[in-house]
């Protein structure tokens, strides 16, 4: 099986049990209930840029938003980015501040070809999360709830080893989040001793919402990290 075959059967094999969602929670999985069009997005990105067997370094987002891997199923490539990508999507249109920003430092990089041999793109969570507000669903984070991520921690404990396992070198892990995600990050590292080295970058979103002016700064930051 080539890298791609892998990684699509890694996203595809996932299994939550909902007995874990609180009440007013639900799962966003882009994986399970996936139009024909997404299951073909999905299998071109991967074919294309994972299609053999080399090893890569392993970056870790938080879990999947609505507009951005929660529609593609790919982390931080809204439909928008996939189009960079040279991968058309014709069935809706979403944007995601976050894969802006990702897709300026990839193109600083050297373009997407440059950077999936490199690296692979992954979540803690692999699967999103929605709460209930008024009659809205909005993004939850998988931290969010103390009460929830105590009886989630095993699953995701179990899907970061299994990136790992994906990504094939675990020397480093490059993590998008320098507040409660790395936090989580380091104190089940610290257990598990799944790598040596936890490389925490300011995430996307943020530098987005609160940073835009000096997102230059923080694209060399990133290109600093990524060149390790």
């Amino acid at each position: 099986m080539t890298k791609s075959d892998q990684i699509l059967d890694f996203y595809r094999s996932i299994s939550f049990d909902l007995n874990t969602l609180d009440y007013d929670l639900n799962v966003l999985n882009p994986f399970s209930l996936a139009s024909f069009e997404q299951t073909t997005v999905l299998d071109k990105f991967y074919h294309k840029f994972y299609g053999d067997h080399e090893p890569r370094n392993l970056i870790l987002g938080i879990n999947p938003g609505r507009l951005g891997a929660g529609a593609t199923g790919i982390p931080f490539t809204d439909t928008k980015r996939l189009n960079q990508c040279g991968i058309e999507m014709t069935e809706f249109t979403t944007h995601e501040p976050s894969s802006v920003f990702v897709y300026e430092a990839i193109d600083a990089y050297g373009g997407p070809t440059e950077f999936y041999n490199k690296f692979l793109i992954g979540s803690v969570c692999p699967l999103g999360f929605v709460v209930k507000k008024g009659n809205s669903w909005i993004n939850f984070n998988y931290y969010d709830r103390a009460s929830f991520v105590k009886k989630l921690t095993p699953f995701l404990l179990e899907q970061i080893k299994k990136q790992l396992a994906l990504a094939g070198l675990n020397e480093r892990i490059i993590v998008f989040g320098t507040g409660k995600n790395l936090k989580f990050l380091e104190h089940l590292n610290k257990e598990h001793a799944f790598t040596p080295e936890l490389i925490a970058l300011e995430h996307p979103r943020y530098i987005m919402q609160y940073k835009y002016k000096d997102r230059e700064r923080y694209i060399s930051k990133y290109l600093e990290a990524l060149s390790l």
